[in-house]
């Protein structure tokens, strides 16, 4: 990963371009590049916090009449005008390769005019959360960006997730953020509405390493495997129990609104796989969910897994691919990786694990 050159730390209230711009003063074409790229997403944020704002009379609410994504997925109206802003928008930046939730196989841009070391990949999940736009729940936009490979369009996504040189999401709730790294720490940026342009809120943000709150959807306990509900029952011991200390369960169902609640106060996430048919081998998207997630979660001090290993040393070997995604304070990542690992809780084990061979005597 390319770390970027930029000072300790920037002023509050700093405007994301001036930002963008020390930033990379003394970078690279590569690293410029990169900036030029989170202002052109930046701007498809701007369009999209605009029309989730208007509701209803935004015209683009509700299902598209059944249509599901590539994945799989039922797409509502959104979804489609989310991705359509981002795709634009990312026509007039150094894009050479477009990968997304919404799109079947990955796309080739134009970029007459810019230097192959400049080009670069952008995976996207347009709108995270979009089921919960109707209940007014927090939804975002999910970003990972590449340098774009010399072997083409799968070489640039298929590969560890260190290769980031970038990553963040954008929240749409009651107001809209965005959450960055450009290799070096984690940064947070508020919208102005009026103006329309972004401006630093909290710089170097950290995940405090210990918690007491994890957020996991428990209507599924019964599909767990026996590492996941080990963690979970000696969390809901409290005082008494293994852990010594109570614990609180948070669950939104929007990858964005839980990542945010974990940079803004600590805790855990967890899904991980289980036993119904389909998430055998997790749920996320590796590529545009965990991967930009993940860096985030390091850049900031934490950690991310699939329940074994980092998720930033996994390489995708589908665009779609899914994986279980546990990330959080480092000492409770640390301490559920630890459940899969110890041969005293080596039972049950999901097919992800069993594959891989890591508890064979």
């Amino acid at each position: 990963m390319v770390a970027v050159a930029r000072r300790i730390a920037s002023p509050i209230g700093q405007s994301l371009s001036a930002y963008l711009a020390e930033a990379t003063a003394a970078g690279s074409p590569q690293q410029r590049a990169v900036a030029a790229t989170v202002a052109a997403l930046a701007g498809a944020a701007v369009q999209i916090s605009r029309l989730i704002a208007a509701g209803p009379y935004g015209g683009a609410h509700g299902e598209t009449g059944g249509s599901a994504n590539a994945d799989g997925d039922v797409q509502v109206a959104l979804d489609l005008r989310a991705n359509e802003f981002v795709l634009a928008a990312l026509h007039r930046a150094p894009v050479a390769y477009f990968a997304s939730e919404e799109e079947d196989a990955i796309l080739t841009l134009a970029v007459d005019g810019t230097g192959k070391e400049e080009r670069l990949a952008v995976a996207v999940d347009p709108l995270d959360g979009s089921s919960n736009v109707d209940v007014n729940v927090s939804i975002g936009t999910i970003f990972s960006i590449f340098g774009a490979s010399p072997q083409g369009a799968t070489a640039s996504f298929f590969r560890p997730g260190r290769a980031q040189l970038a990553a963040g999401y954008f929240i749409y709730g009651p107001h809209t953020d965005l959450v960055l790294t450009l290799g070096d720490g984690v940064d947070l940026f508020v919208l102005d509405r009026e103006s329309g342009d972004f401006h630093l809120a909290r710089s170097a943000v950290v995940i405090p390493p210990q918690t007491r709150e994890f957020a996991i959807n428990a209507s599924n306990y019964r599909h767990w495997f026996a590492p996941i509900r080990t963690f979970i029952d000696d969390c809901l011991e409290g005082a008494d129990g293994p852990r010594g200390k109570n614990f609180n369960m948070r669950w939104v169902a929007s990858l964005v609104a839980e990542t945010h609640r974990i940079f803004s106060r600590s805790g855990v996430f967890l899904y991980p796989c289980d036993r119904r048919p389909g998430y055998e081998k997790g749920r996320l998207r590796l590529l545009y969910e965990a991967f930009p997630i993940a860096l985030l979660a390091e850049q900031a001090g934490g950690a991310a897994t699939d329940g074994i290993e980092p998720i930033l040393d996994k390489v995708p070997g589908e665009l779609h691919q899914r994986t279980p995604l546990i990330f959080g304070s480092v000492e409770k990542v640390r301490r559920i990786t630890g459940y899969h690992v110890d041969p005293a809780l080596a039972r049950d084990l999901p097919p992800l694990f069993r594959e891989r061979g890591l508890f064979s005597s």
